[in-house]
């Protein structure tokens, strides 16, 4: 999974047979560029290191000078490397804990010089800068490595054999995430601080690049991408509730020439600081590195275990691979190596400005200096960016930037002709629905078309969609997990065979062909595709949406499927390969967490006494009502009624509900056997929803039923 990029990167820094190997009696003469901050530890650790004869510090070049006391007896101190280097003779290894901005020239100086390089992350402000240093490095035979102290964990190695050995499975993407606490004075503590550019010049500081760039370094260390090219995309989402040009509260989304999806779920404005981390997701369990501690967490259906394990310093390591070539040699972080980050960075660096969350998402805690901003859910919501792959955009968080119109380019050139008819569903002149043609959606989690948010005349929302709980659930719409043997629900694949869900790669995805949009309904034309891009059934669906009174109105789905080929087509469930109680599939409605929440219909009560039952002339409907609570909002009261087989000489399906594990309704397509589509007999289902505010009685719903003139 990982590439073996680092140790083929040192070999073609290392100096070659002209410049001579070192002496290796002699400690290596160092210089340190930038005493304080940062540099404060690096002093700390060459003080280790000349304990050990292993480096002799001989200068430091910093504009404000070290401390008294602070340096050894004989070290030489300069306000900048330039006189550091003209006052000869120049120092074997320089060490770079300066601005962001001062890291190119200041190697370029060094290299010139005939030193090799450490430098502090991230590596250089720009691509530009990187491609500049790197080809000066390669051009002297200098090394040069960049100081993330995480690629140095022996956690690493052993994550590779864990992955390697198949203990989690088959990698399903990688995912890192941070949620650190970062007051007013740490944006204080310098010019360049917060700044995305300084008097010109870039500077590029953020969540991503800066405080939390460790968390992208590993992430693509794991995710096996190094070099600039084993970079495909890099899709950023990028926020701030400081008073800062950078961002510090951003998603980052990688693509690698592997095949990985690496999401960067990152945030400095949590209500609290908590250790990141990097995990790998597997078909049969993940692997958690927690960077900062050294420490793996790996869960199998064996169990879970932890380790924690020692770190290489990469100064020392640094100073090893300037000895003779051996196979342990090699630099943990070479500049090369680190081509993948400054793409990363580069797309950041030319992204638009980072949005401002609203003022209304944001408190602060804490006085003066001290004080920080703390983004409401942040915690949660990086969890769930990180479990959907998805971006603060695509889960639709308030704060979040509206998404572009248009279609990714490797949809049907009909889809995305079909992209343009995305107008929502009003009612009375408030917008009660939005429909998502669902391409975003990862391809794990089915991708497919749906309606969220769905709300109230009052503006409750009363759907969900990509929560963490189970993020292949999509607002209102159509799923089905079994089709012929494809996965159009998301997730994993119950099957008789393993008697339990597994991960499997059967995960098909609905594609808009076309789409009709007048006044008060609307029409999809839908492609049903297995993972080869086949089609397996063509769906026609309606959605129709009235007002009824004042605070409900009526949202009806009407939907028709035919198989695409001439031969027709099982529609399945895992009720229908064995699963007792499970046969969802079909007509599915994800809702929110709802406070005080009831579940009934005319002749039952509560979850377990509604769940499976079918929906009868005498009882057609099932009610859900409390307290709605969407995101950081409180919501309302509201019901919603489900209607079931309004269509004339349909089927009434059984009721699939959820309530005690999450909340959701759905009538089943095949609840113990699986149904058929053929061109003779298309699978044709209607159902109604009733979206009211407030908490509806039984005799309200009767009264509000004989009102549509539904037959009872």
């Amino acid at each position: 999974m990982t590439a073996d990029i680092f140790s083929s990167a040192a070999t073609s820094q290392r100096p070659g047979p002209s410049t001579g190997a070192p002496d290796a009696a002699l400690p290596p003469r160092v210089a340190l560029v930038g005493a304080h901050g940062y540099g404060a530890r690096h002093l700390d650790n060459l003080a280790r290191l000349a304990a050990l004869n292993l480096v002799e510090l001989v200068s430091v070049a910093d504009p404000r000078p070290p401390v008294k006391d602070t340096l050894p007896d004989g070290v030489a101190t300069f306000p900048s490397l330039e006189e550091l280097l003209a006052a000869g003779p120049a120092p074997e290894v320089v060490i770079l804990a300066t601005p962001i901005q001062t890291h190119a020239p200041l190697a370029l100086a060094a290299l010139a010089a005939g030193a090799d390089v450490y430098v502090e992350k991230p590596p250089m402000a720009s691509l530009a800068q990187f491609d500049t240093v790197l080809a000066a490095a390669q051009h002297a035979g200098r090394l040069v490595q960049v100081g993330f102290q995480s690629l140095g964990s022996h956690a690493l190695p052993a994550l590779d054999r864990f992955v390697a050995s198949g203990e989690i499975g088959e990698v399903r993407g990688v995912s890192a995430v941070g949620t650190w606490v970062r007051t007013k004075g740490y944006f204080k503590r310098s010019r360049w601080a917060g700044k995305r550019s300084l008097d010109g010049t870039d500077v590029v500081d953020g969540v991503a690049t800066n405080a939390l760039a460790h968390a992208v370094a590993t992430g693509l260390r794991i995710a096996g991408a190094a070099l600039a090219a084993d970079v495909v995309s890099v899709e950023t989402d990028l926020y701030r509730a400081n008073a800062t040009e950078s961002d510090d509260t951003s998603v980052i989304r990688v693509r690698t020439a592997g095949g990985t999806v690496l999401l960067c779920a990152l945030t400095l404005c949590a209500d609290e600081q908590t250790a990141p981390s990097v995990t790998v997701h597997g078909t049969l369990g993940r692997a958690e590195f927690f960077y900062t501690e050294d420490r793996l967490a790996v869960t199998t259906p064996d169990g879970e275990r932890t380790e924690v394990f020692g770190r290489a310093d990469l100064l020392e390591n640094l100073l090893v691979a300037r000895r003779p070539p051996g196979p342990e040699h090699g630099l943990l972080s070479p500049l090369a190596g680190n081509g993948a980050f400054m793409k990363v960075l580069e797309a950041i660096r030319t992204a638009e400005p980072p949005r401002a969350i609203g003022a209304g998402h944001v408190t602060w805690e804490g006085e003066g200096d001290d004080a920080h901003p703390v983004v409401a859910g942040i915690r949660q919501l990086v969890r769930r960016a990180a479990a959907a792959q998805a971006t603060f955009a695509e889960l639709g968080v308030p704060w979040a930037r509206d998404l572009p119109r248009e279609l990714p380019d490797d949809l049907p050139a009909a889809g995305a002709a079909a992209a343009g008819a995305q107008a929502p569903f009003t009612v009375n002149g408030k917008v009660v629905a939005r429909p998502a043609d669902g391409s975003r959606i990862a391809p794990t989690s089915s991708p497919r078309p749906y309606l969220h948010p769905v709300s109230t005349l009052a503006g409750t929302v009363v759907t969900d969609h990509l929560p963490e709980d189970h993020v292949w659930h999509l607002g209102a719409g159509v799923a089905i997990q079994d089709v012929g043997g494809v996965n159009f629900w998301g997730g994993r694949t119950y099957t008789r065979d393993s008697g339990a869900y597994v991960w499997r790669k059967d995960h098909g995805r609905i594609v808009t062909l076309a789409v009709e949009h007048e006044g008060s309904w609307r029409t999809e034309f839908l492609g049903w595709l297995a993972p080869d891009g086949s089609a397996l059934l063509n769906e026609r669906r309606t959605w129709s949406w009235a007002a009824i009174d004042a605070c409900t109105w009526r949202l009806t789905l009407d939907f028709e499927l035919t198989p695409s080929g001439p031969d027709p087509v099982k529609l399945g469930s895992p009720g229908s390969n064995g699963r007792p109680q499970g046969g969802y599939g079909g007509f599915f409605w994800r809702l929110p967490a709802v406070g005080g929440a009831a579940v009934w219909t005319a002749s039952a009560d509560g979850e377990d006494a509604v769940h499976g039952t079918a929906p009868s002339p005498a009882a057609p409907w099932l009610a859900w009502s409390g307290t709605f609570r969407s995101g950081e909002s409180d919501g309302g009261p509201a019901t919603l009624v489900f209607l079931s087989g309004t269509g004339a000489g349909q089927p009434r399906d059984p009721w699939f509900v959820r309530a005690a594990g999450y909340p959701g309704v759905g009538l089943s397509l095949a609840w113990e056997q699986a149904a058929t589509a053929s061109h003779a007999s298309p699978l044709h289902r209607t159902v109604t929803v009733l979206v009211a505010d407030g908490l509806l009685s039984t005799g309200d719903i009767e009264q509000l039923i004989t009102t549509l003139g539904e037959s009872k």
